[in-house]
C-alpha cells in the first residue's frame, strides 16, 4: 500500500488534485470559522450593497436588534453558524452631536440620506451608564467597522466569499453520502450477481439495464418527487441513482475472481459463500472500487449543482454552488459576470480534482475494465 501511495504521488497532477480535495474538505469543516459572515447559511443581507465588485469596501454601523437572537453553544455554532445580534447599516461618514450620532446612510453610489440615533440606543446597557465620551469611544471601536468583501457581494448584498465557503459543505457532503450509498448498494448487488449467477444474476441485471436506460436527471426527479426536496433528501436521491455503474463493474470483477484457484480452495474447505465474497474476493477488487468511488464523487457534485440550478436541489437560504449560479446566471451578460463565474470555477476545480485523482489511481492500480 505504501508503495502504491508513493507511486501515486509521483504524479504532479495527482498531488495537485489531492491538495484541492484536501483544502476543500478543510474549508467545509471550518467553514463558519473562516467565513467573514458567520451567521447561519452566511445569509447576512445588506440590500444597499447588492452585486458589488470583488474587493469592495464599505463602512458599516452595527445596530443592535430589538429582539436579540437566542445564544447558541459553541458546538452548535460550529456546524450551523452564530445568529447575529446586529443589523448592518452601510454609511459614508458619521459625526457626533452631544448624545447622538448622525450617519450618512449609503443607498447607492450617488444617493445617501442622514439618519440620527441616540447613543444609548446603540451601545450595551453596561456602557449606557458611562459618560458620553465613553459611549462615543465604544461605538467607534466596536460598532463602526470598515468591511472588505474580497469576492464582492451577490444581488442580495450577501458576502460571496462566505457563501462560497459554507456552500462547500454541500458539495463535499453530497459526494460522501452518494458514494457511500452507491458503493454499498453496488457491492451488495454486484457481488450477488457475479458470484451466484443464474436467476439472481438475470434479475439484478434486468434491474440494472432498466435503470441504465433512464436518464440520471429524470431518475433523480422521480426519487425527489417521492421523498421530497431538502438537504438530505437530495443526497439520498443522488446516491440511489449512482449504484448502477458500481454494480456492473463489481459484477464483472467478481465473475473473473470466482474462477480463481483460491476461491475453489475456499469452497473445498467448506467456507460460506458470504465469507468467501467479503473476506477473499472483495479485498482483491478494492482498487477498481476506489477508482469508481472517485468518479462517482465528481458525478454527484455535478448532479447536485445541476439540480440546485433547476430549483429542486438544496433550497434557499442554504448556500450551494449550483444555487449561487442559478441566482446570478442572468448577470453573465452584464458587467458583473463574476457572480455566476466564481461558484462555477469552484465546481469545475473540485470535479477536475476528483477526475484527475481517479485517473491517477487507475494508472497506478493498472485497472482494466
Amino acid at each position: 500500500m505504501d508503495h502504491l501511495i508513493k507511486k501515486l504521488f509521483r504524479k504532479p497532477s495527482a498531488v495537485i488534485a489531492a491538495c484541492i480535495i484536501g483544502l476543500t474538505c478543510l474549508v467545509a469543516i471550518f467553514a463558519y470559522q473562516l467565513s467573514p459572515d458567520s451567521s447561519p447559511y452566511a445569509n447576512r443581507m445588506i440590500v444597499e450593497l447588492g452585486a458589488r465588485q470583488p474587493g469592495f469596501r464599505k463602512q458599516l454601523l452595527y445596530i443592535p436588534k430589538a429582539i436579540p437572537p437566542a445564544k447558541e453553544n459553541r458546538l452548535t455554532a460550529w456546524f450551523t453558524g452564530m445568529p447575529s445580534a446586529f443589523q448592518y447599516l452601510p454609511i459614508n461618514s458619521y459625526w457626533f452631536r452631544e448624545d447622538k450620532i448622525l450617519v450618512s446612510h449609503y443607498i447607492d453610489e450617488d444617493m445617501s440620506d442622514t439618519i440620527t440615533y441616540k447613543l444609548s440606543a446603540l451601545v450595551p446597557s453596561s456602557i449606557q451608564q458611562q459618560s458620553i465620551a465613553a459611549q462615543q469611544t465604544y461605538l467607534q471601536q466596536y460598532q463602526i467597522k470598515k468591511i472588505r468583501f474580497w469576492l464582492g457581494t451577490d444581488r442580495y448584498g450577501r458576502d460571496i466569499l462566505s457563501r462560497l465557503l459554507v456552500g462547500s459543505r454541500v458539495s463535499i457532503a453530497v459526494g460522501f453520502v452518494a458514494v457511500i450509498l452507491s458503493i454499498t448498494i453496488g457491492i451488495i448487488l454486484g457481488s450477488l450477481a457475479g458470484y451466484f449467477r443464474g436467476i439472481i444474476d438475470n434479475a439484478i441485471m434486468w434491474v440494472i439495464n432498466m435503470l441504465w436506460a433512464i436518464p440520471t436527471l429524470l431518475l433523480v426527479f422521480a426519487i425527489t418527487l417521492t421523498i421530497g426536496k431538502g438537504f438530505w433528501e437530495i443526497f439520498i436521491a443522488i446516491g440511489l441513482t449512482m449504484w448502477v455503474s458500481a454494480a456492473r463493474l463489481i459484477r464483472g470483477q467478481i465473475m473473473v475472481l470466482r474462477e480463481m484457484e483460491y476461491v475453489t480452495a475456499a469452497k473445498a474447505l467448506g467456507l460460506s459463500d458470504i465469507r468467501i465474497i467479503f473476506r477473499h474476493i472483495l479485498p482483491n477488487i478494492s482498487g477498481p472500487v476506489m477508482v469508481i468511488a472517485a468518479s462517482n464523487f465528481a458525478t454527484a457534485i455535478l448532479i447536485e449543482a445541476g439540480l440546485s440550478f433547476l430549483g429542486i436541489g438544496v433550497q434557499p437560504p442554504q448556500p450551494s454552488w449550483g444555487l449561487m449560479i442559478k441566482e446570478h446566471y442572468n448577470f453573465l451578460l452584464t458587467d458583473r459576470p463574476f457572480l455566476a463565474i466564481i461558484p462555477g470555477i469552484a465546481i469545475m476545480l473540485l470535479v477536475y480534482a476528483f477526475n484527475i485523482l481517479g485517473n491517477a489511481m487507475r494508472d497506478v492500480l493498472d485497472v482494466r475494465e
